[in-house]
């Protein structure tokens, strides 16, 4: 697939997590793909230089438009730098993509203070201090569109014990909600995506002890499948598309909201 544009066509877009952390397609990774595809340039952010090059190496081979800033996203000293390099490649940050995130199993009674305190930093730190610092370039241009990825979790149980996991989406889907009501008459819109069950190389990495023997990716394929209403996990791509929906102007009147990419698995938690 090659660029097509129009989409997002000239706008400035950060995606975090923008490498992969292993073969296949994560989600920031297809995000970053399919934004650039769409017209925008990218600012790929990772804390892996290969990872977030690789993808560079992909928009670039398709004629797309994106540079690479290596950053902890939980630091506001290297958050305060990528935004600098964004503004300096391209003058402008048209939208912001929060996908940094980790899956740890376990909440209050398994986990001791650094792991929780790890997910916590990772998974909500990093989506505060990457608004904290692009809000005010978003309101000084009257215009922006922030794209947190959470998850179904925050809803109810999805299989496994995210107790940790799920209290710091569920905390970025209450900072997404109130931002997007503050912003609002900056022009500036904020919104989820929930993805469900996905089969991707961070649920390969994170998660195969849960369901079996480390490593057996097959069956973690083949259990999780089976929990999905549709009979089969989704991929990067459903969050992509969901993300450059949200993204585009084609939601312009569309904020302070969650949009589900489960596969109708959250219609189970009633």
């Amino acid at each position: 697939m090659g660029r097509r544009g129009g989409r997002l066509q000239d706008k400035v877009a950060i995606v975090t997590g923008s490498g992969s952390v292993g073969p296949g397609w994560g989600n920031g990774k297809a995000m970053s793909v399919l934004f650039a595809r769409e017209g925008a340039r990218i600012v790929g952010v990772d804390i892996d230089a290969d990872a977030a090059t690789a993808t560079q190496q992909i928009i670039a081979d398709e004629g797309g438009n994106a540079i690479v800033v290596v950053a902890d996203v939980t630091r506001s000293a290297d958050v305060e730098r990528l935004v600098a390099a964004a503004l300096e490649a391209y003058g402008r940050i048209d939208i912001l993509v929060n996908n940094v995130g980790i899956a740890v199993v376990g909440g209050p009674a398994e986990l001791d203070e650094a792991d929780w305190d790890r997910v916590m930093a990772t998974n909500i730190r990093s989506a505060y201090l990457t608004c904290h610092h692009v809000l005010p370039v978003m309101v000084r241009q009257r215009c922006g569109a922030i794209v947190n990825n959470a998850s179904v979790a925050v809803l109810g149980w999805a299989g496994v014990n995210y107790g940790a996991y799920a209290a710091s989406k569920g905390a970025m889907v209450a900072m997404t909600r109130t931002m997007a009501i503050r912003h609002a008459a900056d022009g500036i819109r904020a919104n989820c995506v929930l993805p469900g069950l996905m089969n991707t190389p961070l649920v390969h990495a994170a998660l195969t002890r849960v369901y079996g023997e480390e490593g057996d990716i097959a069956n973690l394929i083949r259990t999780r499948d089976a929990q999905c209403p549709l009979g089969h996990m989704g991929d990067a791509w459903d969050t992509a598309y969901a993300a450059l929906y949200l993204a585009s102007d084609e939601a312009k009147y569309v904020t302070a909201t969650e949009l589900l990419v489960d596969g109708g698995l959250s219609a189970r938690f009633a």
